[in-house]
């Protein structure tokens, strides 16, 4: 044991270093997620996707890093990570609207000016929708109408279409009436 330690001792080195420059960064990065959620009143389950989104990266950012410490050169690498972006590519342009949902997602949590509980109008020439947000996912929002019907709307048409906010967090106004 103690003669594998010596013979890897700058690897090992480089090891530790990149998981605690790694966890600094992933809680720099969760505090500063968590502060912006909290600034905007963004629901707590909003905020934890956006939890998992960091810790991607950070997977991301380790393997890379790792290969590095342990001796696998850039050319390995970088045959390593363009096979792997190629297929995903592929994968992704065949499911390029789930992909385009998420981003809307990310693009939404720091930026949508919308709550859960808001009552909003939805501009569609085809379909409009007057309701409240009660959830935003990763992929859509869910909708809930007068009537009491659910609609799931996806996140990349929200931000296409104009939105009108009707009536703000409705689900407080709900709570008066009950008092």
């Amino acid at each position: 044991m103690l003669e594998l330690i010596t013979t890897y001792k700058l690897q090992l080195a480089y090891t530790v270093a990149i998981i605690i420059i790694l966890v600094i960064l992933q809680v720099i990065l969760r505090t500063a997620a968590h502060k912006v959620g909290k600034r905007s009143e963004i629901n707590i389950t909003r905020t934890r996707l956006m939890f998992k989104y960091i810790n991607i990266l950070i997977f991301l950012i380790a393997f890379f890093l790792f290969s590095f410490a342990w001796g696998m050169g850039p050319d390995k690498i970088a045959i390593i990570f363009s096979s792997t972006f190629a297929v995903i590519g592929v994968a992704l342009f065949a499911i390029w609207s789930i992909l385009s949902n998420i981003t809307s997602g990310i693009i939404m949590f720091f930026s949508f000016p919308y709550r859960i509980g808001d009552k909003i109008r939805i501009h569609d020439k085809d379909m409009p929708i007057e309701a409240v947000i009660e959830d935003i996912k990763a992929f859509h929002l869910h909708l809930r109408d007068d009537d009491g019907e659910l609609t799931t709307y996806p996140n990349n048409l929200i931000l296409q279409k104009a939105v009108t906010l009707v009536q703000k967090d409705v689900y407080l106004d709900e709570g008066k009436d009950s008092l």
